[in-house]
């Protein structure tokens, strides 16, 4: 088994704070994931970028990653785990409370064997790591669900304890909150999962509003476009005003988590991101040419 440089995958020093690591994998995710990349590899970078990801947001996944990078390994290193795996301490116990099941069914398919040696390993369809058995005897765990499950309140695949099993998943569910699945724990006990959001390559979470980076160019921030933008509920047309600037915020109201309880939905606000599209011909580099000239020099103050 080869060692797996994450803080290489998403092309970030081991120094790097939480910002420039989601940072990095936004804009990796958007650059490979399937549905819009044309890259032949596009699905397996796809996946490494979102298990890199899965470690490195996660503070005690990180530090337990840390350690063992720090015995000196590089990638392409072989690597033979312990028994038990990487994550278990002396005594065989774990390093830390890692107590996680990832739904199966979402965009970048499971995490390698890497990943699962240093963080436990489940069945197809999800990734289980130890599960807490509360003082009533049932299960405790925590599930991951991607934001489209708890947009639409659809099913999802996990496996936990050597079984698969189909689990609902209330529509507009809070992180948090419980489903309880009555004698599929341990001992004929009831399985109780605690809900928390997967990590998502487009879009993050604020209370029940989705927050999307939308990169336009410098002409349709400055002329105005009409421009696609997706939501959880599918793309809608979003119209960007002129002369608009970098850090505009545009709210696409009812867009966000479905509401519960009498709450209504939330918003989806978008966040206009200016980006200078590279000049790979010389025709467009003359166009930047003609607009260096157009603006002049001091721009900066108009």
């Amino acid at each position: 088994m080869e060692f797996k440089d994450y803080y290489a995958t998403l092309g970030v020093e081991p120094s790097a704070g939480e910002a420039e690591i989601k940072t990095a994998y936004r804009r990796l995710a958007r650059k490979y994931h399937p549905d819009v990349s044309t890259e032949k590899d596009a699905e397996e970078r796809f996946k490494a970028v979102n298990e890199a990801y899965e470690v490195l947001r996660d503070p005690q996944k990180r530090a337990a990653y840390d350690q063992l990078r720090a015995g000196g390994y590089r990638p392409g290193d072989e690597i033979r785990p312990p028994p038990g795996g990487f994550h278990r301490g002396a005594g065989g116990q774990p390093d830390f409370d890692f107590e996680e099941i990832f739904a199966g069914g979402g965009a970048g398919g499971g995490f390698s064997d890497f990943f699962e040696s240093l963080f436990g390993r489940g069945g197809p369809g999800g990734r289980a790591g130890r599960s807490g058995a509360g003082h009533s005897g049932d299960t405790r765990a925590r599930l991951a669900v991607p934001l489209k499950a708890v947009y639409e309140g659809s099913s999802v695949r996990v496996t936990v304890n050597g079984k698969t099993l189909d689990v609902r998943i209330p529509k507009g569910i809070r992180p948090g909150q419980v489903i309880r699945l009555a004698k599929q724990g341990r001992g004929g006990g009831d399985l109780l999962l605690e809900i928390e959001y997967a990590a998502d390559p487009q879009f993050e979470v604020d209370g029940r509003n989705i927050l999307y980076t939308l990169p336009v160019a410098p002409w349709e921030a400055a002329l105005g476009a009409s421009l696609s933008v997706p939501t959880l509920g599918g793309p809608v047309e979003v119209k960007i005003p002129p002369d608009s600037e970098g850090g505009r915020k545009l709210r696409l109201r009812g867009r966000g988590l479905p509401g519960s309880n009498g709450q209504p939905a939330g918003d989806q606000i978008v966040e206009l991101e200016i980006l200078a599209p590279k000049a790979h011909t010389e025709a467009q580099r003359k166009a930047y040419v003609a607009m260096r000239d157009a603006f002049g020099k001091d721009w900066r103050r108009s």
